[in-house]
């Protein structure tokens, strides 16, 4: 194609308007910079002899982009390792500074839309352009990635996303080879890899990966909230989930139907994290969800978890019992499994046989036998469960009590002397009765067999650092709260309202459990005998001395652990 058939628009045009070219010349340029494959204000500034400063101010007035004096900008200021190197030399682009979630990138081609797009999707940031002079920009870039080259691993602490040891896990907990190149496409790798690390760093417990109509993106779960951390390109949603698909080891041809799968990801030779993985086909293509698995969790000993004195004890004494049936109840989220693991490992000892079946097996504990329940092939808990006693248990725990057969089961196991210790989907511990009855175990066999129950939510801790004293509740709103029953003075204690810094998340910095812990007295196992409603029992509860969710999230509130809205936001009258 000869010169004379290019159309002359945007720079070119303007360099003509301007009389800076001439309108053959501007065509040549053109036409020599599409082979050379350059922008063409590098191409001017490299072999026309016009200067960078005019090419830039022309781009400037044409294209309406601000115009950035770089020897302005001290070098040692800019930041070193938010943007992929790769990237930074393949479209000459420089990241001068970052404001909140905006980063403000240097180029000198304005209309390289697909620069700002990359950019944006490699660090999940707002990304705008700014123009500079081809020949100043250029020695910056230089710099800047010779800075990169010796402080990179030194930002990333040690664990850089293309070097982490990653592998699939599957149902048996082996790690099968599969040849997963045709999905190695390295952007969507390194990303990946980074938004799993991130996670880990910041505490997340999981991950949502998920696509709509016009937009894609990221969020994690940090302390029960969830927050938007990306917004990836929507094209890009297939690709990032075929990465997270064959990492998990699930059929990445397969788009109609949920999938499960696991990864572990080994930080070092002494710590791996588990990430059980979910996908489920929406509108607009797969949700795939990665919940974290830190099997340090399990082991933080039960002071760690925010029992109350007297809630502990009843705890310890329960798990010391040669038999009966523990239960913990809450929503999805609220530290079940933790609180089940904490008690496991309590009784971890040599001379015990413990059974587990959990759908999945969260956490791997050494020295007990743990099985995954598998609809598919028929090993349900109820199944489970009938051959764990057929194996000399001395304790059992089932994952979740579903339906009647198991809770038949369990119970039978709690009757004839086993430890058995399992969950349930309820609000409370005395819905938790109320919701066994209503499944059609017998009312004896309800009464004689649970020991104790713990209904538990999460709250969000206060930051130590910045938390700040409410003295704007007034005693009125403290009275209708429910201060008044939480058997603490008001002189006391002393409520505190969430600030921020920089060392936490809006004011919180982890979570402490809340917990409802009632033993079946006397008395209650009456009202259960004689089929008492929920309020019933919820009553008698109270009257034994058994705080209710309520009473303890205000108790946390009034130390100082968190705050009366994060109380008011996990509990209710």
């Amino acid at each position: 194609m000869g010169s004379q058939a290019i159309v002359l628009s945007g720079l070119a045009r303007r360099l003509v308007r301007d009389s800076v070219l001439n309108e053959e010349e501007a065509r040549l340029a053109l036409e020599e910079a599409t082979k050379a494959k350059l922008p063409l204000p590098i191409y001017l500034s490299q072999k026309s002899g016009i200067s960078a400063l005019t090419i830039a101010t022309a781009a400037s007035e044409e294209f309406g982009t601000p115009l950035c004096d770089l020897r302005a900008v001290r070098k040692d200021s800019i930041p070193v390792g938010l943007v992929d190197k790769k990237l930074i030399s393949k479209h000459h682009a420089l990241p001068l500074f970052k404001r909140g979630n905006r980063l403000f990138v240097a180029l000198t081609d304005p209309t390289n839309l697909h620069a700002i797009d990359e950019i944006k999707f490699n660090t999940g940031l707002t990304t705008e352009a700014v123009l500079a002079e081809a020949d100043i920009l250029n020695t910056y870039i230089e710099a800047y990635l010779n800075a990169e080259e010796e402080s990179l691993s030194d930002s990333l602490g040690g664990l850089d996303g293309d070097g982490l040891d990653i592998e699939a896990v599957d149902e048996e907990g082996r790690t099968p080879g599969e040849d997963t190149s045709e999905i190695d496409e390295t952007p969507i790798v390194r990303f990946v890899n980074k938004v799993l690390l991130d996670a880990i760093k910041i505490g997340a417990s999981d991950i949502h990966f998920e696509p709509y109509e016009k937009t894609y993106r990221v969020r994690y779960r940090t302390d029960g909230i969830l927050k938007e951390v990306a917004r990836p390109p929507t094209n890009l949603a297939p690709r990032i989930s075929a990465r997270l698909k064959v990492m998990s080891q699930m059929d990445i041809s397969e788009r109609r139907v949920p999938q499960d799968g696991r990864i572990k990801m080994k930080l070092s030779k002494t710590r791996a994290i588990d990430f059980r993985v979910n996908t489920l086909p929406t509108l607009f293509g797969e949700k795939v969800v990665l919940r974290i698995l830190d099997p340090s969790s399990a082991k933080l000993g039960i002071d760690a978890l925010g029992y109350e004195d007297f809630q502990k004890k009843l705890f310890m004494d329960a798990l010391h019992q040669p038999q009966g049936m523990i239960l913990v109840t809450g929503p999805t989220g609220s530290g079940k499994t933790v609180s089940l693991y904490t008690g496991l490992n309590i009784l971890n000892t040599p001379e015990r046989n413990i059974s587990t079946a959990e759908d999945p097996v969260e956490i791997n504990l050494e020295g007990i036998n743990q099985v995954n329940v598998s609809n598919k092939v028929g090993l349900t808990f109820a199944e489970a469960l009938r051959s764990f006693l057929r194996q000399d248990p001395d304790i059992v725990m089932v994952g979740e009590i579903r339906d009647l057969e198991t809770a038949e089961i369990g119970i039978k196991a709690a009757q004839t002397g086993h430890l058995v210790l399992s969950t349930l989907h309820t609000n409370s511990a005395a819905e938790t009765l109320t919701r066994l009855m209503n499944m059609g175990v017998p009312t004896f066999n309800v009464a004689t067999t649970v020991s104790l129950i713990i209904a538990q939510r999460l709250a969000r801790r206060l930051c130590s650092e910045c938390k700040i004293p409410a003295d704007d509740i007034t005693n009125e709103v403290l009275t209708e709260e429910g201060f008044d029953d939480i058997g603490i003075d008001r002189k006391d204690f002393q409520l505190f309202h969430p600030k921020g810094c920089d060392k936490c998340n809006n004011g919180y910095k982890g979570r402490v459990g809340i917990y409802e812990v009632v033993r079946i007295t006397p008395q209650i196992s009456r009202i259960i005998m004689s089929g008492g409603s929920a309020i019933d029992i919820a009553d008698a509860a109270k009257e034994a001395g058994f705080f209710n969710l309520r009473v303890a999230a205000l108790r946390k509130a009034a130390t100082g652990l968190t705050s009366l809205e994060e109380a008011n936001r996990v509990t209710k009258d």
